[in-house]
């Protein structure tokens, strides 16, 4: 639903009877909420503490504010300064709303980011919360901190817990329905064990209300260590690995969950940060044995700036009196950060709610539902199951079908889940062989190779090969048992797999080591063919081959990319699972293995998939060097139709963090693009217009681009000026990557005396008519160069790419057994299908060396056969592009909606419209 500032349904604070101006945090009474920012819209989902989601319509240049006061709205929260408004931002780091910037110079996808309506500042008295509402969000974060193991106690704090947790729920004491109730829930990590201690517990609550069980809830809370406490990774002088948090008392310094050392606010004269080096100054203390400034080093200066922000914070809600007024902006310089604390401090919200009288009433209360098991759940029509798929990743396919329920016979969703793990397994093992034993024999071979080269392969892909090698056999070995029914009467104890992940992500663990080089090799790899023409033009050679499907360098990387697809099956795994099941503890402990193998190497990953996408967009590109370096990233990449003194001309245009890149129409004989002209980001600015025409009163240049489709125009527009505030952000003059060969020259000219001029071009006659709008093969030319790149598919379906896409591909990788409808009889034929790199690979068995063929799925739309299809099968998917159509048939529901979300995850559904977009300098 979207939330506005019109008529609503009766929210929670409604039902207390709260006015409806006190539902905004930092307002004083009888004030309206500020108006809305007229402009275009965007759609903001929020999570709020009791799990559920609710859309807000804001304008795109709606500061956080506007937002944090609208959700506070939807609520009818009065202290809602407790609160705040979390999001993992580009660089996977948690980081809080901030109320004074506008939200999108913020969040760069409001589409595909989820805010957190979480408890920000925890007071050290429950006492001090006014109201029951607010007391009762309090404790549905208790109970998230909890079930996530951030809150830690003992066992015997961890059952009084849950006992009042649960008496809120269901009331007074009744054995039978409180260890149902245990059974199907679940609120702490081994709760099974705890489970009488708990009962016990729980029968002492008799008479209890769920207003007085959060209240106790939260007592117990505040007197243990770890309430409200948000540790950041450090460490010392001395390399000691640390962690630091803030509380309303000062600055917390932490060893595990150990409390080593803590600074009172009335200590600290200053707090700063110094890239990586977070810095405590001391005011000074005969009596003290520290010295006046400590220093803790920390993983990034984005680490150190965000736990800088919250300390500020901290200090200014729970020690000043009143709001602290911004200070006046310098004329000439600025130093430092311009963050201030925004909103009321707690003095101030307590003072409020005293001053102000507000009718009790009592409100709906969240409660979990129970836990059914896969079998007893209705079963849907298969377009039901995909609408619901493509709706979870953003696309807007419209399926216009008629929808009945089917009665299913109940399957076992853990086999399928297993099942998935075994076929891409299959699929993981071989594409470790092409590198292990194909590649490294081709290497072997040539001289020009450094030896260095040589052992760095070696000692990183022979462990792995041999580790997956066994861990492949003991898969098939538990797959085959779990199948055969010679076996019924032991067929329990191998419907499991959880304690084989449990045993192998512990050896795999043992392997950081060799997985931690898999980002060396790759570019060891660019500066091996870089030094030697030989090198390069055999690796050439060999991703030209048949076995070799997508670029080595994605191949080098495919163990870290294993690890997304252990984490994802184990948390499908545990999330089918009732805590009652024996295969569950295995599985949540084979998840936080994997789960913190891949936090350790997440960083490095992320740097070089950017790496490895600008190596490959450089292949692909004439004229152009230096274009994969470390400071630059990727952010898109696709085909727009740009105005020039003959009409609209359809580009490829590639978009940086820093520059703009677009080509010549066509593509040359060596199937790649040749680049006509630059244009830095630095001094751009970007809107949209309903009809052409330059502007050149204000600006150096103009460019007009057009998209035909609205969806399409919107993603890059959205991403042009989230590259701008980047570039605006990076000091330094922009870098010119043009070459100056003779064969470029003809197509741009790059003029250095204004920033303007630096953008123009000339695109001569001999250009236009030299390129071709297709792939062509002449001879031997096409063998320079792959010509099935994710760049040529896009030019040839005119669409585009994001760092965003070329992520949830990554994630969205599977394989298996799929039947596909002959074109012409009803009969079906079985393959091997490896979704992967925007594609699908079809290969008769797993075994086969090479795929018989591929199809590019950027473009296609997904959708299930309509009656009027004759398909009468069930588990069937339909891909079409054009004229081009294709069925496919899955063997469960599971398997169904596995290769649906792959599927809706790696094309584009095509929208008709016409927009164009001006970019000026």
């Amino acid at each position: 639903c979207i939330c506005t500032m019109v008529e609503q349904e009766p929210t929670a604070g409604h039902r207390l009877g709260a006015p409806d101006t006190l539902g905004i945090s930092t307002l004083e009474a009888g004030q309206k909420p500020p108006a809305v920012p007229s402009g275009r819209r965007a759609a903001v989902r929020v999570r709020m503490l009791d799990d559920s989601e609710e859309i807000f319509d804001v304008s795109q240049r709606a500061s956080g504010k506007v937002l944090f006061e609208m959700v506070c709205a939807h609520l009818n929260l009065i202290e809602g300064d407790y609160f705040g408004l979390e999001f993992q931002d580009h660089r996977k780091m948690t980081v809080w709303l901030d109320l004074l910037k506008p939200i999108m110079k913020q969040i760069r996808r409001p589409k595909h980011t989820v805010l957190r309506f979480v408890v920000k500042f925890f007071p050290p008295d429950h006492g001090q919360l006014m109201e029951e509402l607010t007391r009762y969000l309090f404790a549905l974060q208790i109970r998230q901190d909890l079930a996530t193991g951030r809150l830690t106690c003992t066992d015997s704090s961890a059952a009084l817990l849950v006992s009042h947790i649960i008496q809120s729920e269901i009331g007074d004491f009744e054995e039978t329905q409180c260890r149902q109730h245990l059974l199907n829930n679940n609120y702490i990590p081994d709760q099974m064990a705890l489970m009488d201690k708990i009962m016990d517990f729980h029968h002492t609550h008799v008479g209890h209300t769920p207003a007085e069980s959060d209240y106790q809830l939260l007592e117990v809370s505040r007197r243990l260590e770890m309430y409200g406490i948000r540790l950041h990774p450090a460490k010392d002088r001395e390399g000691t690995k640390l962690s630091l948090a803030v509380a309303h008392t000062g600055v917390l310094v932490f060893q595990g969950h150990t409390r080593i050392n803590s600074f009172n606010w009335s200590k600290v004269r200053k707090l700063s940060f110094k890239r990586k080096r977070f810095l405590i100054k001391l005011r000074p203390d005969l009596n003290s044995t520290y010295q006046d400034t400590l220093e803790f080093v920390m993983a990034s200066r984005d680490c150190c700036k965000v736990f800088w922000k919250i300390c500020v914070e901290y200090h200014a809600f729970f020690r000043l009196f009143e709001e602290p007024k911004p200070k006046p902006k310098p004329v000439l310089f600025s130093r430092g950060s311009s963050f201030r604390f925004s909103g009321r401090t707690q003095k101030q919200v307590m003072d409020y709610v005293k001053e102000t009288e507000f009718k009790k009433l009592p409100f709906d209360r969240h409660t979990h539902t129970q836990r059914g098991e896969v079998g007893d759940q209705p079963r849907f029509h298969m377009a039901v199951l995909l609408l619901r798929l493509m709706i979870c990743v953003c696309l807007c396919v419209c399926v216009c079908v008629c929808v009945c329920v089917i009665q299913r016979f109940p399957t076992d969703k853990a086999y399928f889940i297993a099942k998935e793990l075994l076929t891409t397994e299959r699929t993981y093992l071989k594409d470790l062989e092409l590198i292990t034993l194909t590649f490294q024999s081709v290497l072997s071979k040539e001289e020009c190779v450094p030896e260095s080269l040589r052992k760095l392969l070696k000692s990183s892909f022979e462990p792995l090969h041999t580790y997956h090698s066994d861990f492949l056999k003991e898969l098939e070995q538990r797959l085959a048992l779990w199948e055969g029914r010679s076996n019924a009467h032991i067929k329990g104890d191998y419907q499991r797999i959880g304690d084989v992940m449990l045993k192998n992500t512990q050896a795999l663990k043992m392997l950081t080591a060799q997985l931690q080089k898999h980002a060396e090799c790759v570019g060891e790899l660019e500066k091996a063919c870089v030094a030697s023409r030989r090198l390069a033009s055999v690796c050439r050679d060999f991703e030209l081959q048949k076995a070799c499907y997508v670029p080595v360098n994605v191949f080098i990387l495919r163990p870290l990319h294993r690890l997304l697809h252990y984490k994802q099956i184990l948390e499908r795994l545990c999330k089918h699972y009732p805590a009652t099941q024996p295969d569950f503890r295995d599985c949540r402990a084979a998840l936080a293995d994997v789960s913190e193998l891949e936090a350790v190497l997440r960083d490095s990953m992320l740097k070089t998939d950017n790496y490895q996408r600008l190596l490959e967009l450089q292949k692909d590109l004439l004229g152009v060097e230096g274009l994969a370096v470390p400071t630059r990233e990727f952010i898109r990449l696709g085909c727009l139709s740009k105005l020039s003194g003959k009409g609209l001309q359809q580009r490829m245009f590639f978009l940086f963090s820093d520059v703009l890149l677009y080509t010549s129409r066509g593509i040359t004989a060596s199937n790649q693009f040749k680049v006509h002209g630059q244009l830095p980001l630095r001094g751009m600015t970007v809107r949209a217009e309903r009809r052409f025409g330059f502007k050149t009163d204000f600006v150096h240049y103009c460019i007009n681009l057009r998209r035909a489709s609205i969806s399409e125009m919107e993603k890059w527009m959205e991403d042009l000026k989230m590259a701008v505030d980047l570039a605006e952000d990076c000091s330094g003059p922009a870098t010119s990557l043009l070459t100056n060969s003779h064969d470029v020259s003809k197509c741009c000219t790059c003029l250095s005396s204004s920033p303007g001029e630096w953008a123009s071009e000339v695109e001569s006659e001999d250009d236009l008519g030299g390129s071709r709008t297709s792939l062509e093969r002449h001879g031997n030319s096409s063998a320079h160069h792959r010509g099935n790149t994710t760049v040529h598919v896009c030019w040839h379906r005119n669409t585009s790419v994001s760092m965003l896409d070329f992520s949830i591909a990554t994630e969205n990788q599977l394989s298996g057994n799929l039947l596909r409808k002959f074109k012409n009889s009803n009969g079906w034929q079985k393959l091997w299908v490896v979704f992967t790199n925007f594609s699908l690979f079809f290969y008769k068995t797993h075994q086969d060396e090479f795929p018989l063929a591929s199809l590019p799925l950027l473009g296609y739309s997904v959708t299930v056969p309509a009656e009027s299809e004759n398909i009468h099968k069930d588990y069937v998917f339909k891909l079409h592009f054009k004229s081009h159509i294709y069925y496919f048939r899955s063997e469960s529901e599971y398997s169904f909606e596995r290769y649906a979300v792959c599927a809706c995850g790696q094309t584009h559904t095509r929208v008709t419209g016409l927009f164009c977009c001006v970019c000026s300098f």
